[in-house]
């Protein structure tokens, strides 16, 4: 079997910002990680798999001086699911538009590495769309949904995040029904953005395996609340879960300090528990802007003494193992 390439968490060609006019608010996000990816570029690049993200938590979303991203006033429920709604119809016409495989189950992994033809794993990050009707949740897997990340920017009914002090101590009943509902459609449960009690809450309560899609180790003298520590990592690791290393202006100024942030990580969980999580076209001074540069990054690990079979886990197969075991 052909090696693969997945990238975790991205929102390719910016498609959640799709049908709104010119002089909506949210338009301001267009200044979010440089020129906008063509999803035709996943072919050449030799994709196997990328992640195509809405964002439920869009409406409450504005850029800081920095051009980083802040959370605003939340919206209601009706308006976050009308949102979610018309994102879904944005992403899917993305993916017909450059002929991308859409992927329902892992069997879709190994059609791509005969057809050639990528596969996008349709994710949202957030699960605010689901507000108080778990019957969203299969409305979204019956659309091609096949990852929910529980929570985003702000704290929502479900768990804390990391960046604000905590409103729940980690993660609610409902957030823990929102688990135990993905585990039996077949959905992967994605702790990006959650708090470590979170996490440890939902560790415990999910029977499927689980990711953090685009995260950092804490420790590189540019520490961030984005970041996790060693136990968090651990805790995700241990339970047989991926982490996607992400390409931020957080803790990388170049791509090299990337390639040490993966070479990081892989120290702390092994190799076997790391994947990547771009988060293209909404990244914060992201240093990695091109698909192609997958294999720059193969090189890269390559040279740092990683064996081919470790280099090929951590640029997709790690990822695939976790899909694989999730998306029935």
């Amino acid at each position: 079997m052909a090696a693969m390439n997945i990238d975790l968490h991205a929102h390719p060609g910016r498609f959640f910002l799709d049908g709104l006019a010119d002089d909506d608010p949210v338009m301001a996000l267009r200044a979010l990680g440089g020129p906008a990816t063509d999803l035709a570029d996943l072919r050449p690049a030799s994709m196997t798999a990328v992640a195509v993200a809405t964002i439920s938590d869009l409406r409450a979303l504005g850029l800081d001086p920095a051009g980083g991203l802040i959370s605003g006033p939340s919206v209601g429920d009706d308006v976050a699911y009308a949102d979610h709604l018309r994102q879904l119809t944005a992403a899917r016409a993305a993916v017909d538009a450059a002929g991308l495989r859409l992927l329902t189950t892992g069997s879709d992994l190994d059609a791509t590495a005969v057809s050639g033809v990528p596969c996008a794993l349709l994710a949202c990050e957030g699960a605010d769309f689901v507000g108080t009707d778990l019957t969203r949740l299969e409305a979204a897997y019956r659309r091609g949904v096949r990852s929910v990340q529980l929570v985003h920017y702000a704290a929502n009914r479900f768990g804390d995040v990391q960046t604000l002090p905590p409103t729940h101590a980690g993660l609610t009943a409902a957030g823990a029904d929102v688990i135990r509902e993905m585990n039996r459609l077949g959905m992967v449960v994605d702790l990006a953005h959650a708090s470590f009690e979170t996490t440890c809450d939902a560790v415990r309560v999910s029977t499927a395996p689980i990711m953090v899609s685009h995260t950092h180790l804490r420790g590189t003298g540019h520490d961030h609340p984005r970041m996790i520590g060693v136990e968090h990592a651990h805790v995700v690791a241990d339970a047989n879960g991926v982490i996607g290393v992400w390409p931020s202006g957080f803790s990388s100024r170049s791509f090299d300090d990337f390639v040490r942030e993966i070479d990081r990580l892989a120290d702390v969980v092994g190799p076997d528990h790391v994947g990547i999580g771009t988060d293209m076209d909404a990244n914060f001074r992201p240093v990695m802007t091109s698909y192609r540069q997958f294999a720059a990054l193969r090189t890269a690990l390559g040279a740092r003494g990683y064996s081919s079979a470790e280099v090929d886990g951590i640029l997709g197969g790690n990822a695939a193992r976790l899909i694989r075991a999730v998306c029935r």
